[in-house]
Parts: structure tokens; C-alpha cells; sequence
């Protein structure tokens, strides 16, 4: 039996290097040119490895601080065209964006496959949020973002309105972990709001944002309005966050502390969407086989390696035992693999540095008395990267991953005497991202009670993601701002109140000496009172 599972992952890693090779020329045909041409700088030629194989792959001639100031410069003279475009003209590029990725959804899934090492089920997820933000901004960003009435100051004699307006050219910095939803997807908004963005992909995900761009170009994007400066961090952070009008970050809560330092320096909005050790609460009273289904789903979607997964798991004592036995044959049973096909349930992680954290982090929880129910263990037979679904339990306090963002195919089971036990222990943390609590009955109410920002019951990660016109984002240590909904739309303009007084001014004029005036105003704000007015 191990002969053929080692003969069949051989097989698997064999296919999984043509189908690689497919991928890129796939993508070259369609762009017609060098492929990294539209993300190439100035300075030396970045390197990657494909996660699937480990091959060592050129990837482009990386940003430096000059490139990065020339793209602004184009940007801003861009910037005011595109934001004197009707809201409708803006949203139609969504729209017709949106045909153009259905026809092209295929490719588009090998790309971030190839990129990311992900089971091609997992990338589907990243071109489904994709159609759901370009259908919902396409639709809706024109109410958005009307002026709207609201009551002034006097009633019938103060007219007032709210508008908005662009804030200018936004620099966006994204990470890799999810190069489609969070590395293009998540500049729509920003665009559809009139502004236009210098965008830094992560250097090992810059295929997917190329791609992207090329078909928003297509769909009637000025290409100028969306510069594209991958490169170090070091050298192209800095240089980003110096020159703009606005800043958006996905990425650890480090580097999103050191970006809001600066930023708050220069008084800039800024939006942030840091780490989480996300929890998962299943009370007395939950379905247990549900249960068990959403916790795979949220421990090892992506390989874990997403911001909204589930790292830690509080279960009544009434239902561990049996949770504990079900969730580790579940995660056993999950079939891994590089194919370039929907079926598996797992891929790769993403590079040679999360394998080496999430490796450690293991190691470190057994050494100090956790106990490994299922994986643990790397699966080199299938690549170099891959590592299979880990389940804990009895992890010490003393352990790294009891507290610290794993960030990879890795969760902890702990028992709890009650369900207000279990929420007290999902609540402390210095993170504050997204949640799940199963119940027949009382989820709602539990879930009011925990600290995060994307809460869900009897589900994981999609209901409060996938629920597109509501805000998402995370509290305490994982972040600022959201996205989704209106309120990620108007995080990238500024609001002006503009107030019309007609007939009479707010003070005391004419007849109305100051006496008279206070008395008419204090009279005046009683009865709107007793009226209830707004």
C-alpha cells in the first residue's frame, strides 16, 4: 500500500511540473508579450519558487524607490480623468469585467494555483469573492456614492447634503497568501470610488495581479490608473507609503503597526487588515457532525493559509471526545495533491519559509506536551512544501502556536467546563479577526459576545465574507478599516457636508436681537424634541 501511494504522489508531482509549464505558456500566449513586463522595474531580477515543485522560476526586474516615484507621477495625471468619469462610467469597467472573467476563469485558476500551491477548490473560492465584489460594486457603487440629503440645521430653511470625492491615488501593498481577492479583487473599490492606485503584490503572486490588470484593461481600464511596483519591501514600502494619498495593507500586525506609525505621522487614511488566531466555538448544545465538516473547512481551506482560518477550537467537555476522534479522521482523510484539477481537499503551502514555521511550531508544541491526533508531519512524496493537516490537543500555555499565528494547515483542540467558558477563552487574544460558534440554538446570542470583527454561526469564514454588502474587517490587534459593503467603498474618499442656509441666518438678525433669538432657538429645539425629530 505505501509503494502505491509513493508510485501514485510521483505520478501526481510529475504531472503537477508539465501542468506548471502549461500555466505559464498559457500566459504568455494570452499576453502576447514577456509576461512580467508590465510589473518590471529598474532593478535586479527577482527569483520564486513554484510551491507545487520547488523550482527556482524568474519572476521580474524588481521596483526600486525611482520606479516607484515615475509610477506615482503617472498615476496622478491619470487620476484626474478617470475620477471626472461618472460613478456609472467606473462601474460598467466592473461589469464588463465581470463577462470577461467567466470566459477566462479556467486560466485564471491555474495561474493562482501555480502561484500560491493552493488545491484548485480553494482557488475557486478567490474567483468567487472576485464575482461577487464585481458584481456588487458594479451595481451598487453609484448609490454609494450619491450625494445624499440629511436634516439641517433648521428644518425647511438649511438645506445640507453629503458628498464624496476621491482621495487621490491609493498605495496598495498586498500579500501573497491570497494574490486574487486580496491582491487585485481588493483594489476595486478603491478604483470604482475615482481613484487610482500604485500597487506593490508580493513578489512570489505577481502573475495573478498582472493577469487581472490586463483584463480590467481590456474592460475599459485606463492602464495608467493602476501602476503595478513589485519589489523588496525594504526598498519599495517606503518609497509607496511616502508618496500617497492613502494607504491600504493586508498583511502581519508588525508591519501593520510600522505602516500606521507613519501614516498617522502624516495624518493619512489608512486600512489595515493584520494577523488573527481565530477561534471556533462549539457549545453544549451544537450539531456535532456539522460541527466537525466546518472545522475542516476552516482549519485547512488554503492550507490554513488564510487570514480568516480557524487556528483554535473550544469544545464543550460533553462533545470533546467525540469531536476530537471525528476531526482527526476527517483531517486524515483529506487527500492531497498538486493537480491542477478540482477533487483534492488540500495543496501545497506556499513557499520553503511557511513550511520552516509551520514545521516549528509543531515541533516546539510537542516538545513542551502537546499531542498530535492527526498529521504533524511533512509529505515531501507529493512536493516540497506540502505538509499534512494537523490536529493538537493538551497544547500548554508554554507552547508557540497556543498564542502565535501559525498560519498553515495547523489547529488546537481544547475542552471547555461550559459555553461561557468557551467564549471568555476565544476572547483572549490580542486578535480580534473573525470567528465561528456552533449551536442549535443560542449561536447568535454567544456570538454577540465574542471580540471579532467577522463572526459567523454554524459556519466558518464564507457567511460573514461572502455576505458582500456587509463591512469586513477585524478589531483590537487585527486591523483597521474594512472592506465590503459601502463602508469599503467610502474608506477611499473624503466626505464633504455642504450646508445651504436660505431666508434667515443662524444668529441673531433684524428683529431677532439675541434675546430673541436664544429664547426662538431654545423653543424651537424643544419641540423638535417632543416631536422626536431627527
Amino acid at each position: 500500500m505505501r509503494s502505491e501511494t509513493v508510485n501514485r504522489a510521483a505520478a501526481d508531482s510529475a504531472s503537477s511540473v508539465a501542468a506548471s509549464a502549461h500555466v505559464t505558456a498559457a500566459l504568455r500566449d494570452f499576453l502576447d508579450t514577456d509576461p512580467y513586463s508590465d510589473a518590471s522595474g529598474s532593478g535586479e531580477r527577482v527569483r520564486g519558487v513554484e510551491p507545487f515543485t520547488g523550482t527556482e522560476v524568474d519572476r521580474f526586474a524588481s521596483n526600486t524607490p525611482a520606479d516607484v516615484e515615475a509610477a506615482y507621477r503617472t498615476a496622478r495625471i491619470a487620476a484626474s480623468a478617470w475620477a471626472a468619469q461618472s460613478v456609472e462610467h467606473r462601474a460598467k469597467v466592473l461589469t464588463r469585467l465581470h463577462a470577461s472573467l467567466r470566459r477566462h476563469e479556467s486560466l485564471l485558476l491555474d495561474i493562482v494555483q501555480y502561484e500560491t500551491g493552493k488545491a484548485r477548490i480553494h482557488a475557486y473560492d478567490e474567483v468567487l469573492d472576485t464575482f461577487n465584489v464585481l458584481r456588487h460594486y458594479g451595481v451598487m457603487a453609484a448609490k454609494y456614492l450619491r450625494p445624499t440629503r440629511r436634516r439641517g440645521a433648521i428644518p425647511g430653511l438649511t438645506r445640507t447634503e453629503v458628498t464624496r470625492t476621491p482621495l487621490g491615488v491609493i498605495g496598495f501593498i498586498t500579500p501573497w497568501n491570497y494574490p486574487l481577492t486580496l491582491g487585485a479583487t481588493d483594489l476595486f473599490a478603491a478604483l470604482t470610488a475615482g481613484n487610482a492606485v500604485v500597487h506593490k503584490p508580493d513578489s512570489s503572486t505577481t502573475l495573478t495581479a498582472i493577469f487581472m490588470r490586463r483584463l480590467a484593461i481590456a474592460a475599459g481600464l485606463p492602464p495608467e490608473v493602476w501602476q503595478l511596483v513589485p519589489g523588496p519591501s525594504s526598498e519599495v514600502g517606503p518609497a509607496l507609503i511616502a508618496e500617497a494619498d492613502g494607504v491600504s495593507f493586508t498583511g502581519s500586525t508588525a508591519a501593520g503597526r510600522s505602516i500606521a506609525a507613519e501614516t498617522g505621522h502624516r495624518l493619512l487614511p489608512t486600512a489595515l487588515e493584520l494577523g488573527g488566531k481565530n477561534p471556533m466555538v462549539v457549545l453544549s448544545d451544537a450539531d456535532l457532525p456539522k460541527a466537525v465538516e466546518g472545522a475542516v473547512r476552516g482549519s485547512f481551506s488554503s492550507a490554513g493559509q488564510l487570514c480568516i482560518s480557524i487556528e483554535r477550537i473550544y469544545v464543550h467537555e460533553d462533545l470533546y471526545p467525540v469531536f476530537c476522534a471525528h476531526f482527526a479522521e476527517a483531517a486524515r482523510a483529506l487527500e492531497l495533491s498538486a493537480e491542477f484539477a478540482y477533487g483534492p481537499g488540500m495543496g501545497s503551502l506556499g513557499g520553503p519559509k511557511q513550511f520552516e514555521r509551520v514545521s516549528a511550531h509543531v515541533e516546539q508544541a510537542r516538545s513542551v506536551g502537546a499531542t498530535v491526533i492527526a498529521g504533524g508531519h511533512p509529505v515531501p512524496e507529493l512536493g516540497p512544501h506540502f505538509y499534512a493537516p494537523t490536529v493538537l490537543t493538551d497544547v500548554p500555555a508554554s507552547a508557540e502556536l497556543h498564542r502565535e499565528e501559525t498560519f498553515g494547515p495547523v489547529v488546537s483542540v481544547y475542552p471547555v467546563a461550559s459555553d461561557a467558558e468557551a467564549v471568555a477563552a476565544a476572547n483572549d487574544s490580542e486578535y480580534g479577526l473573525a470567528a465561528a460558534v456552533y449551536s442549535r440554538s443560542h449561536g447568535r446570542e454567544y456570538a454577540r459576545r465574542i471580540e471579532a470583527g467577522m463572526i459567523n454561526v454554524n459556519e466558518v469564514y464564507p457567511a460573514s465574507w461572502g455576505s458582500i454588502d456587509a463591512p469586513a474587517g477585524g478589531v483590537k490587534a487585527s486591523g483597521l478599516g474594512h472592506r465590503h459593503g459601502a463602508e469599503g467603498l467610502h474608506q477611499f474618499t473624503h466626505t464633504h457636508t455642504i450646508a445651504e442656509q436660505r431666508l434667515h441666518p443662524i444668529a441673531p438678525a433684524g428683529q431677532l436681537d439675541q434675546a430673541k433669538f436664544a429664547n426662538a432657538m431654545t423653543g424651537a429645539l424643544s419641540v423638535m424634541r417632543a416631536l422626536r425629530m431627527k
